[in-house]
């Protein structure tokens, strides 16, 4: 609620002005506790906060601070990379700026002075290596395993309010399970915690959908809140950062994980614009930001941080789309392309794109280091939708793993859209025999009559009519499934 804008005096005068309101409700409000000691100073919030603090000693009470976002005009600074915002927080931090200042009288005032305890909350450890010289007496309590539930939800809580959302509405006690296993998928995954056993929901999100279900007794047809509108910022803003595009590309492809040695857990603002930046400083942010989260630990003792659920996955698939994919003409054309394959099962149109416009704007990076998993990941980007369909990358089947499946949204099985199933095979030039330049002068016949093509179509084959029936049995006869071979 404190005003980031204007130059440091005008940012001192907003968070002061908020104290002293603070202050002037507290006083009001237990005028009968703390009488008519209490001073507030409009020149001097500290002044205000000293005199707070007495009365609520000589009442006999210790005064509990709670700080909210206090990072947020930081995180503001990161995303805006504007050279007046870099000097405003530079005139609110450094040296005796007023936040600096704030938190020395907190410190100072802790304990036996009136300041019985003081909880902070925050998106990210950025703002609190900066006040590291004023307030250095801080317990970081985030990644303590009896906390990873303190902002989500667990299973048996969404499943205890489903059934009574479906009982109210008066639908069949199996919608509830059906409803719950809808949001485990979209919403459920995070675990803040090495130790922690359990994943929690993201709460926002969770109440979103609880709330439109209970409203209207169907699912919600937008499965992303407009609130985590926000988050898309912040990708792209990881994605401007030298190790960033590469990061948030490997996430999605490679199974949704990253592994770093550690988390980076104090870094300031300087560091943030101006220093270096490897992959575990990007990971990093994109964990405190929410958009990984902790999946375990490897054999050699590195972090494992996942994309958490098919929410966030949509968030990754949309950045990578709308990074190679800036105009809007292309856009369309790839709906054109997508709704052939939804709605009559067509791939041609889609492969087509695919070859011809969309790798052609991918880096000499992507390009070296191509394999299998960049084919589906250009393919994921653009056939993600979560309206329609629940998609999956190496979804488990009976033991097995389909590279790539869309399978209608129970919800929307009224409409004539298509199962999606999806297997793709990569042959390298060794693997070929000829080099690019010989490849490129084939037209796509003499390409698939090609012997290594010939085995990878075989196997492509083979792995699809496994999954077909693996498919076959777990839905019955609401699947409509068309299957491919890329």
């Amino acid at each position: 609620e404190v005003s980031p804008m204007g130059d440091g005096e005008e940012i001192r005068r907003n968070l002061y002005d908020y104290l002293n309101t603070r202050i002037s409700d507290f006083r009001d409000y237990h005028r009968e506790i703390v009488g008519e000691s209490l001073q507030v100073d409009p020149q001097n919030a500290l002044s205000s906060f000293h005199s707070l603090l007495a009365a609520t000693r000589q009442a006999g009470h210790p005064l509990y601070l709670l700080i909210d976002e206090y990072d947020n005009f930081a995180n503001e600074l990161m995303m805006g990379r504007r050279s007046a915002e870099e000097d405003r927080y530079r005139a609110i931090l450094s040296g005796e700026g007023c936040m600096k200042a704030l938190f020395k009288v907190i410190k100072a005032t802790a304990g036996s002075r009136g300041l019985g305890r003081v909880f902070i909350t925050g998106v990210s450890p950025v703002v609190m290596s900066d006040l590291t010289s004023a307030y250095n007496v801080a317990e970081n309590i985030y990644l303590f395993p009896q906390f990873n539930a303190l902002c989500g939800f667990h299973e048996r809580e969404i499943s205890t309010l489903m059934a009574l959302v479906v009982k109210e509405c008066r639908l069949p006690e199996s919608r509830s399970d059906e409803a719950v296993e809808i949001m485990r998928t979209f919403y459920n995954g995070y675990r803040f915690s090495q130790d922690a056993e359990q994943h929690v929901y993201n709460p926002t999100l969770a109440l979103y959908f609880l709330k439109a279900f209970q409203r209207d007794c169907r699912y919600p047809r937008e499965i992303l809140d407009s609130n985590l509108a926000m988050d898309r910022g912040k990708m792209h803003y990881i994605a401007r950062m030298p190790q960033g595009r590469a990061l948030i590309f490997d996430a999605l492809a490679d199974d949704g994980s990253v592994r770093i040695h550690k988390l980076a857990d104090r870094f300031g603002v300087e560091d943030m614009l101006h220093a270096p930046k490897d992959t575990g400083f990007v990971a990093s942010l994109l964990y405190y930001f929410g958009i990984l989260t902790q999946g375990g630990v490897t054999p050699y003792g590195k972090l494992i941080l996942t994309i958490p659920n098919l929410v966030i996955r949509k968030l990754y698939a949309e950045t990578i789309r709308e990074i190679l994919l800036p105009e809007g003409k292309e856009s369309d054309m790839v709906r054109r392309a997508a709704d052939a394959l939804y709605e009559h099962g067509e791939i041609q149109p889609l492969c087509d794109f695919v070859e011809k416009k969309y790798f052609k704007v991918f880096s000499n990076r992507d390009y070296a280091s191509a394999n299998e998993l960049t084919v589906k990941t250009a393919f994921l980007t653009l056939l993600f939708n979560d309206t329609l369909y629940i998609m999956e990358s190496e979804a488990e089947i009976e033991r097995g793993h389909a590279d790539l499946t869309l399978i209608v949204r129970p919800d929307m099985r009224q409409y004539r859209i298509l199962d999606i199933l999806i297997e793709f095979k990569f042959v390298s030039l060794d693997e070929a025999g000829f080099d690019g330049k010989a490849l490129e002068k084939m037209d796509t016949e003499a390409l698939r009559a090609l012997p290594a093509v010939q085995r990878k179509q075989r196997e492509a084959e083979a792995g699809l009519a496994r999954y077909r029936e693996k498919l076959n049995r777990k839905f019955g006869d609401v699947l409509r499934l068309k299957s491919f071979s890329v």
